[in-house]
């Protein structure tokens, strides 16, 4: 299957320049999708571009507008915004190589694959490739995605590069505006220690075929059920489980057994204490 470039242009580290296609390393989204319908006439609604002084105007007609102040607009042609050129908006050119532990994760983005455009072009962008596997550090380089200058944080990956448009510092929100409220009081130490050990129960190797999005696979069956004229089971909501003794769940949780919560009925005694030999990581089942 044939996939379309994001991006097209040059490839850039110092004298050295090839021709290479970006495209998107990612599918959008789902296999679910839903349109509008008109339940009485079983018609998909279709969206009209709409003035609201003049009724519906078609869409190749239309220019877009920056808004300086309320109802009032700085209109701008295609041509117009085409006219703003940089260097970036054909040319990824390499300005540095970091390590990519100095790359907080919070400012990663979006992926591409990042390929030579043509076997004429696969010599000078295999050295460039081999060169910054050999250097073991991120390149960074900008380039202009869908009207803006997106820095691009790049690694080979097999015969290929792997790109990651990162974002600005004024588009990640400060910290403190979330945890600055949350006390800075330290947990239990004994705690800490249980969760640790259930932590290293459950470790082990991502495998992404291991997670499915079950939201979705659960829509399937819906629609699925519905197709076949079945009234759809309904799912139960989940109980209340909020924890009375912090310990004792923490403890259950380690042995495997279900915490202590608030809820309808009596509530069991608190579990014998674990033993406080470490407990071996569970494997993952094969």
């Amino acid at each position: 299957m044939a996939f379309r470039p994001t991006w097209q242009g040059h490839l850039r580290l110092s004298l050295v320049t090839c021709p290479v296609s970006l495209y998107t390393a990612t599918n959008s989204g789902g296999e679910v999708h839903f349109n509008l319908i008109n339940p009485e006439t079983n018609n998909r609604i279709r969206m009209v571009t709409t003035d609201p002084d003049t009724g519906p105007v078609e869409r190749s007609s239309l220019v877009k507008g920056y808004a300086v102040a309320k109802d009032e607009y700085i209109l701008l042609t295609d041509e117009e915004i085409r006219s703003v050129k940089l260097e970036s908006t054909k040319t990824i050119d390499i300005e540095r190589f970091v390590p990519a532990d100095e790359i907080d994760r919070i400012y990663w983005d979006n992926p591409y694959y990042l390929a030579p455009a043509g076997a004429i072009a696969e010599e000078a962008f295999g050295v460039i490739r081999e060169a910054m596997r050999s250097e073991g550090k991120i390149a960074l380089g900008r380039v202009v995605l869908s009207t803006r200058e997106r820095l691009l944080a790049q690694e080979p990956r097999d015969q290929g590069i792997l790109a990651y448009s990162l974002r600005t510092r004024g588009e990640v929100r400060d910290t403190r505006d979330v945890f600055g409220a949350i006390s800075d009081k330290q947990p239990d130490p004994a705690m800490i220690d249980i969760a640790r050990r259930i932590i290293e129960q459950q470790a082990g190797p991502f495998d992404p075929d291991q997670f499915v999005d079950r939201y979705e696979e659960a829509l399937k069956a819906l629609i699925a059920a519905k197709q076949k004229g079945q009234k759809p089971v309904r799912s139960a909501e989940p109980e209340d489980t909020n924890v009375v003794d912090l310990m004792a769940a923490l403890r259950a949780s380690l042995q495997g057994a279900a915490p202590r919560t608030k809820g309808r009925g009596r509530t069991s005694k608190s579990p014998a204490p674990a033993k406080t030999s470490r407990a071996s990581p569970r494997r993952r089942a094969g």
